[in-house]
């Protein structure tokens, strides 16, 4: 049996551009602020002293995210800024850490996220000592080979700083096998400084409701809590509404269906959780257009971002959930739905294959005749006697091979490597050299 891992003692993590605090699927908070938010309370539990920051958008201070870790709003720039005009200030955010850094006596490592967040951690392992580890989250290289129509490739500063990240970072932690291949193909990594980590789900929120009895009686009580009919037949998307995540495709897609079948319309509600963000702000009527093209106006349901507990309730209430990205670096809101015992339909892109797995249906490409195809295939193998109950099953049992406290195992063993392992100029980071 191998030992577990040694704890830092001081870990900074890095948010720059959105804070872990935010709700996801608004602005620029999505899988990335889960993922900081989750890893960093439940390393502070194991008694790791956690320091999070993050971009000040409404004046600079600090805020505790759980007993023993806590989020430093710092500056970088004016508070109305958009995540395209943050790289100016780079400088300055990485220039704030160093000075907190010094205050506080520096840290054994420092994990950015998204490579605005690397860069500034470069700076600050420069300034302080300590080992950078960073998880891309999504690349600019990946990016650029499958846009959504519509949205503008990714600048070349960005894949420059993303070079520079790969080349000096003393650890590359990937969400996939995928994402690890395209840090080596793509980027140059060296093989042996990139480690595959999943990301978590909070399974103590996202479940299949057991109490509640069968995964029919689940949904109908879900469905009681958040208005649906019984009898409904709900496609959910969960996400922030912008061609990157292609709300779009389901609603096409729900229009075949309707098509197909008059007589689904008194019954289907397409239920889009979700706010505008990204190249979606230039646009913000698009998908309600698309809605109307499509003759919807009385079956799409819109709502906001919402608290996990609820959310949780409307993973329960669907019969399915779609994920129609053109790209994910993982695709967190499948695991979260499979977690509650909701089947998944996604695109085969990224990481959501592995997300997934055996436990849903994965779609190729983007057309809406091919998903109306899967969401038909779907809902009919929902109907057949025991087939909800037996993939309610099948979907919990493969969500809790992701769990927050065996991607926290894993980070911690990374951790303790890349605090010894030298940097790609030969020198060893020495978490004591501040």
């Amino acid at each position: 049996m191998t030992a577990a891992a040694p704890l830092p003692s001081r870990v900074a993590m890095v948010s720059l551009h959105t804070s872990p605090l935010a709700v996801p699927g608004t602005g620029d908070a999505g899988g990335l602020n889960v993922y900081v938010a989750e890893t960093a309370a439940r390393l502070a539990a194991r008694g790791v002293h956690v320091d999070v920051f993050t971009r000040a958008t409404e004046g600079e201070g600090m805020q505790q995210l759980a007993p023993g870790a806590h989020v430093h709003h710092l500056p970088a720039g004016p508070a109305g800024l958009d995540k395209g005009q943050l790289p100016g200030h780079v400088a300055q955010f990485a220039d704030a850490m160093v000075g907190h850094a010094r205050a506080a006596g520096g840290y054994d490592v420092v994990h950015s996220h998204y490579w605005l967040s690397g860069v500034a951690g470069l700076g600050l392992v420069r300034a302080t000592g300590g080992a950078l580890v960073h998880t891309m989250h999504t690349m600019a290289r990946v990016k650029n080979a499958a846009l959504a129509p519509g949205e503008r490739p990714e600048p070349p500063v960005r894949e420059a700083g993303e070079e520079q990240i790969v080349r000096e970072a003393a650890a590359l932690v990937a969400n996939t096998a995928d994402e690890a291949r395209s840090l080596v193909d793509l980027y140059g990594a060296d093989p042996g400084r990139v480690h595959v980590v999943h990301p978590g789900v909070a399974l103590e929120i996202f479940h299949p409701d057991a109490a509640a009895g069968t995964r029919d009686e689940a949904q109908a009580r879900a469905r009681e809590a958040v208005g649906l009919p019984r009898d409904a037949v709900v496609l959910l998307f969960v996400g922030r509404i912008q061609p990157l995540k292609a709300p779009d495709v389901l609603v096409r897609a729900a229009g075949e269906l309707v098509r197909r079948e008059p007589s689904l319309r008194r019954r289907l509600v397409v239920a889009v959780l979700g706010g505008l963000s990204g190249s979606g702000l230039a646009a913000p009527d698009a998908l309600q257009r698309v809605v109307v093209e499509e003759r919807l106006e009385d079956v799409v349901r819109y709502d906001t971002s919402m608290p996990r507990e609820e959310l949780a309730r409307w993973y329960r209430a669907a019969d399915l959930l779609a994920v129609p990205s053109h790209n994910e670096s993982f695709g967190l809101v499948a695991v979260e739905a499979l977690a509650c015992g909701t089947p998944v339909v996604a695109a085969r892109v990224g990481g959501l294959p592995t997300a997934v797995g055996e436990a849903g249906v994965l779609v190729d490409g983007h057309d809406p005749a091919d998903w109306a195809d899967a969401i038909a295939a779907t809902l009919a193998r929902l109907g057949e006697p025991g087939a909800r109950q037996d993939w309610s099953a099948r979907a919990a049992a493969h969500a809790r091979g992701f769990s927050w406290e065996r991607t926290v195992d894993r980070l911690v063993a990374v951790y303790g490597g890349a605090s010894g392992a030298p940097d790609a100029h030969g020198a060893r980071p020495d978490p004591r050299e501040r």
